[in-house]
């Protein structure tokens, strides 16, 4: 946490401002390893500063150390925050445009200093995943693995797509977890061809598809996953459709190196399900950066403004999908670690098509 602080301070000349105010839960946790529904990070050029009340303070006091002082809210939160930007006598305060609201903000106006609106403060820094967030990440993706095998071990005709929901929840607590990076999407026949579908009652009966989306939070930093089965024997158009998905997974896999830009992995997906005559059955980017969220920078999507330069340390989701309504979906996701100049993956849950 001490070299991620100092990394923190070294934003403050680059975006011309006196002190940053992180006040989003991710941001907060990343600088100072608390996470709380209610905690504010200072950093200035000196020191760093955690705030927080009494639900967190106890739990807040450890992270202390030379750059990073814990300070207990007695009072009104903002009313506190507010006083304590004035003691530190800075002109100019960055703060997270993207996530303060138009009321906290102007709740923090004051003639004793200038609040800077900045976007993503921090995106720099958390781009690139260090040694210790990439091996969290991979123990979160192995309890993934182990969850998905165990399912398929049990039974699964007669549940609900609910009921499944709830064995992976139960199962992700019991092998050590501490929850899920997301609501686990459990889809049945035509729900698989929704991408985000909420899991249902629908009962798993008989033959069709059967999609699962779900991911795992290891000590704060999550998984995410996806692979679609098949329940009986598998029809032919089913077939060709987890073919080409899975042929566009790899395609994917392999533009992975270091400088190439992100936005070319998703063309290169794109381009493949035009040739054959698909692409208007992908509803969605390629990948997504992963790690304190599941969803971060960097966006594998071909229309974005902004130029993303594969770096080492990045990782981020590959997840090709085609969709056909009233039929049913097929995705399959992993997690792509950039190592060695390209992309490598950790999951060890195959690829290839699971008739059940």
């Amino acid at each position: 946490m001490v070299e991620r602080i100092r990394r923190a301070q070294e934003l403050l000349d680059e975006y011309r401002v006196s002190a940053l105010l992180l006040m989003s839960s991710p941001n907060v946790f990343y600088l100072s390893g608390l996470k709380a529904s209610l905690a504010y990070l200072v950093i200035t050029k000196e020191k760093a500063y955690l705030l927080t009340d009494g639900r967190y303070y106890e739990r807040a006091k450890p992270l202390a150390h030379e750059l990073l002082e814990v300070h207990l809210i007695l009072e009104n939160p903002l009313q506190t925050l507010k006083k304590f930007l004035r003691s530190l006598a800075v002109p100019s305060v960055g703060i997270e445009g993207d996530h303060i609201t138009l009321a906290v903000r102007n709740s923090l106006r004051s003639r004793y200093f200038k609040l800077i609106p900045l976007v993503s403060p921090l995106k720099k820094l958390r781009l690139r995943k260090d040694e210790r967030e990439r091996e969290l990440i991979k123990k979160a993706i192995a309890l993934t693995d182990r969850i998905f095998k165990e399912l398929l071990e049990g039974p699964i005709l007669g549940e609900t797509e609910l009921s499944l929901r709830g064995k992976v929840v139960n199962k992700a607590f019991s092998l050590g977890s501490t929850g899920e990076s997301f609501p686990a999407i459990v889809a049945f026949r035509e729900n698989s061809a929704i991408p985000h579908w909420e899991s249902s009652n629908a009962k798993i009966s008989g033959k069709g598809a059967l999609l699962f989306d779900f991911g795992v939070v290891y000590q704060g930093y999550v998984s995410d996953f996806t692979r679609t089965v098949y329940l009986g024997k598998a029809e032919e158009e089913f077939k060709r459709a987890y073919q080409l998905v899975k042929e566009a997974y790899f395609k994917a896999l392999d533009m992975v190196r270091v400088g190439r830009d992100a936005r070319e992995i998703d063309l290169a997906v794109r381009n493949y399900f035009r040739e054959k005559g698909v692409l208007s059955h992908f509803t969605h980017s390629t990948g997504h950066g992963v790690g304190i969220e599941v969803h971060e920078p960097p966006r594998l999507y071909y229309n974005l403004k902004e130029e993303i330069r594969i770096e080492e340390g990045m990782v981020f989701t590959i997840e090709p999908g085609l969709y056909f309504p009233g039929k049913f979906g097929i995705r399959l996701e992993n997690i792509v670690f950039v190592e060695d100049g390209r992309g490598v993956v950790y999951s060890e849950v195959p690829l290839e098509l699971l008739e059940l």
